[in-house]
């Protein structure tokens, strides 16, 4: 079993930052991949960033730019910096693992996720 806590979600003005963390605990594999989805209400949840156990990365097109995924390996813990926030970035935030994967991106795939941490942007 994985446990995943997630935490740094606030209410932020648009333009400004976050950094989103997520501690991983109990019988973490020796490869994985990480990633951060959020859902807003009445949408689907959808991939956001990912990482994998060397560093790889990968982004959606809407996040491109504004957002770094970083891990540091030695906590277990995995980041979220968030850069330029906007209205449409207002979403609950989850991190997720999972050991082997085809899609980073599908939240279908993981199947150890956090409890989630609200992001709110206003304009």
């Amino acid at each position: 079993q994985v446990h995943l806590v997630e935490s740094g979600g606030a209410s932020v003005q648009a333009g400004g930052s976050l950094r989103l963390s997520c501690v991983a605990s109990g019988d973490m594999y020796k490869s994985y991949y990480m990633g951060w989805f959020r859902q807003a209400p009445g949408k689907e949840r959808e991939g956001v960033a990912s990482i994998d156990r060397s560093g790889s990365t990968a982004y959606a097109d809407s996040v491109k730019g504004r957002f770094t995924i970083s891990q540091e390996n030695a906590k277990n813990t995995l980041y979220l910096q968030m850069n330029s926030l906007e209205p449409e970035d207002t979403a609950m935030y989850y991190c997720a693992l999972e050991e082997t994967l085809i899609n980073p991106r599908s939240p279908d795939e993981y199947t150890y996720w956090g409890q989630g941490t609200q992001v709110t942007v206003s304009s």
